[in-house]
């Protein structure tokens, strides 16, 4: 099967990769981009293990081909951190020990950064809403929405 040239952009750069017509976006990131912070979960987008930004959507890098990347701004986990300094939602996460075994970790930032970037002072509710998506066996979410919820507060009041 003949490859695709796809010309995008992931996390500010501009990116151009040869994709089978078939592969998803989770297999690009994931091979050829070398970009291994998305992890697969399910492969169904049931766990949100893959959770990618398309042009400022919250997506399942496993349910989208590759190709449909072509001229989309792309945002993962990679994108999160600016150099050494971590987002304040990674921070957050690691000082509230809102994270376990990791698989879930990246696809739950991706989709709490969604989330801040729409909702700046999301309540409770709004934050189990917008982390619907996710799942996570190891646990059980309260962590996870506080250090949401508390990363809001510190941005909003940053700002």
């Amino acid at each position: 099967m003949t490859k695709m040239h796809v010309t995008t952009t992931i996390n500010g750069e501009p990116v151009e990769f040869l994709s089978d017509p078939a592969a998803s976006m989770l297999d690009a990131l994931r091979g050829p981009l070398g970009l291994t912070g998305t992890k697969e979960g399910c492969g169904t987008g049931d766990c949100g293990a893959c959770s990618i930004t398309v042009d400022g959507r919250l997506v399942c890098a496993c349910l989208m081909l590759a190709v449909e990347a072509e001229g989309a701004e792309i945002g993962t986990i990679e994108g999160m951190a600016q150099g050494d300094h971590l987002h304040p939602l990674q921070q957050k996460f690691l000082e509230m020990a809102a994270l376990q075994c990791g698989i879930c970790t990246p696809g739950v930032l991706i989709a709490a950064k969604s989330l801040l970037e729409k909702n700046p002072d999301p309540t409770e509710e709004d934050v189990r809403f917008g982390l619907a998506g996710n799942l996570c066996r190891c646990t059980g979410y309260d962590k996870i929405v506080r250090a949401v919820l508390e990363t809001a507060a510190e941005m909003r009041s940053a700002a």
